[in-house]
């Protein structure tokens, strides 16, 4: 017998029977909504990698029930939160008009690809201003011998924080390294070496 695939659809439909058909993109929506509101967190639905492995039944029908009678109030708990985002995101949306779609694609093209790549001047410039020194940008022959700039008239390079387990590589650095860690919402910075 050759290989074949089978589509999560199906899948489901033969396990489940019918599935719910929904119109185009409101699921994306309905995803967007959920990953917001975490309705479907194990605190709100239970753990469902535990549940599911303690189900000894095997038709989609007892797993339905079983589950229902373990976590009553889980399904309506959840829908009544992805739902209110579902509200919030409507709302959001009805904000959006072609003007804010430039700004956004401007913002995203323009200013988060040159302060994406560009951060670490950034990050030379707050210690400039924490220190009162000035600061300046490493030209080509500098940034050949692993400098990145000038703190005052300090030589310092700007690396990621996992470059000190990479300790195969052949490149020395011979100035003071200041580190960084991209977090959510910035850039931690760990300027000790200075």
């Amino acid at each position: 017998m050759d290989a074949f695939k089978l589509k999560w659809e199906d899948i489901q439909r033969a396990l489940a029977g019918e599935i719910p058909a929904f119109p185009k993109y409101t699921t994306q929506i309905l995803n967007l909504a959920n990953q917001n509101a975490q309705g479907t967190r194990p605190r709100v639905v239970g753990q469902m990698s535990d549940l599911i492995t303690q189900f000894d039944g095997s038709s989609y029908h007892e797993w339905s029930d079983w589950y229902e009678s373990r976590k009553p109030a889980a399904i309506d708990d959840a829908t009544s939160k992805v739902m209110s985002m579902v509200l919030k995101i409507r709302e959001a949306a009805d904000q959006i008009d072609e003007a804010m779609v430039r700004e956004w694609i401007r913002d995203l093209v323009l200013t988060k690809t040159f302060t994406g790549f560009r951060f670490q001047q950034a990050i030379l410039e707050e210690l400039g201003a924490r220190l009162n020194l000035p600061v300046r940008i490493a030209d080509a022959r500098e940034e050949s011998r692993g400098i990145d700039g000038y703190i005052g008239d300090t030589p310092v390079s700007v690396k990621p924080s996992t470059y000190k387990q990479k300790s195969s590589l052949s490149e020395t650095i011979e100035v003071p390294i200041i580190y960084y860690e991209k977090t959510k919402t910035g850039v931690k910075v760990d300027p000790s070496e200075l």
